[in-house]
């Protein structure tokens, strides 16, 4: 037992507990109007489901994650299946049809398909990666996540689908992709990027895209949610207006601001020092995901170590760069700090998975 607490990465059991603290003030900040009227249960809730998922996570650190490697299949088909059934029988919510509904509770299978995939593409690229070496090569791992990530973008979930595609980048540069590859896949992006805007791109997401490079194009519509996040940010100064006080959050200027947003609501509470402590929660949460992936056992491990630090990057800078308008408004959720329960669960069993990795390796340096 002490062996086992002395392997225990504290750090990053500590930056993401520190990450749900301040998420669970953010969010009752967010809808504190709807406190006021006996309505608090974004913050129940997200706190009842916070409380399960540490429990699961703290459970399945007892199974060895080695032993994940021989379901992939069975999982890989069953992400494709919980897909197909959102398409069929989800439920719309905000113009897309993203959420399945079990009695009173509704989840967001895309969020988990992303955990899933980081599961399947390390067991897949695992078996491979002695031979990686050619962009050929890769082609067929591509085409591995090509159905899911189709699934999801026909949603809509264009940041979900991007967040797939960050996942297997990143675990395809640990495993030896070159960077003149990337070099061609953006020659290839661009080549056939006028059929994505003409054919697959959704009428509110070129508008997203517009609005990034001029939010003035639309400053009541598409437009709003930049220019009011980067007004509540800004109104934060050094230290904030403090927790529960934030006026473009209070008198709901501030749209979305328990959810997509909640970085702004930071930025006006907290300030830039308060900022700046969650900056360096987010640093020390990916810094050990990279030191935990570079010192696995094995490649399994490696991949999936990756995976799951990749997929944080991603969410962190999309939604953080949104926020202050240096990059598309996406519907990207903060990790640990965005309200929703279907992603914070992700986001805790992806700590697990980082831990169960770390758990297992004989010697973690740095």
């Amino acid at each position: 037992m002490g062996n086992l607490l002395r392997k225990i990465d504290w750090i990053l059991i500590v930056a993401s507990l520190a990450l749900m603290g301040f998420g669970l003030m953010l969010v009752y900040s967010a809808t504190y109007n709807y406190a006021q009227t006996g309505q608090s249960w974004h913050m129940q809730r997200q706190t009842v489901f916070m409380a399960v998922s540490i429990i699961l996570a703290v459970v399945s650190l007892a199974f060895d994650y080695r032993g994940s490697r021989q379901y992939i299949i069975y999982l890989y088909v069953f992400n494709v299946v919980l897909l197909l059934t959102v398409m069929f029988f989800g439920h719309s919510q905000l113009g897309a049809q993203r959420w399945l509904q079990i009695g009173s509770l509704s989840f967001q299978p895309s969020e988990f398909s992303k955990l899933i995939m980081v599961i399947c593409l390390a067991a897949f690229m695992e078996r491979r990666i002695e031979w990686l070496e050619d962009f050929a090569d890769y082609a067929r791992v591509f085409v591995f996540l090509f159905v899911p990530f189709v699934l999801v973008l026909k949603q809509p979930d264009l940041g979900t689908s991007l967040s797939f595609v960050a996942i297997l980048l990143g675990m395809a540069f640990i495993s030896g992709f070159k960077y003149k590859w990337l070099v061609r896949l953006g020659i290839g992006f661009a080549a056939i990027a006028p059929l994505l805007w003409n054919f697959v791109l959704k009428d509110y997401q070129k508008l997203r895209i517009k609005v990034f490079l001029n939010p003035e194009l639309d400053p009541f519509g598409s437009g709003y949610h930049v220019i009011q996040s980067k007004i509540a940010i800004g109104s934060g100064g050094l230290f904030g207006k403090g927790w529960l006080a934030g006026t473009q959050s209070q008198l709901n200027f501030l749209p979305e601001n328990h959810t997509d947003f909640v970085f702004a609501v930071a930025g006006e509470e907290f300030g830039f020092v308060g900022v700046c402590i969650i900056l360096l929660l987010y640093m020390a949460v990916i810094w050990r995901g990279v030191v935990i992936a570079m010192n696995a056992d094995d490649d399994f491990g490696m991949l999936l170590a990756t995976g799951v630090t990749s997929m944080f990057m991603f969410h962190i800078l999309v939604n953080i760069g949104m926020t202050i308008g240096i990059m598309p408004v996406t519907g990207v959720p903060l990790p640990f700090l965005s309200y929703g329960v279907s992603s914070l669960m992700t986001n805790i069993m992806g700590v697990a998975l980082l831990l169960n990795v770390s758990l297992r390796t004989s010697e973690l340096k740095f």
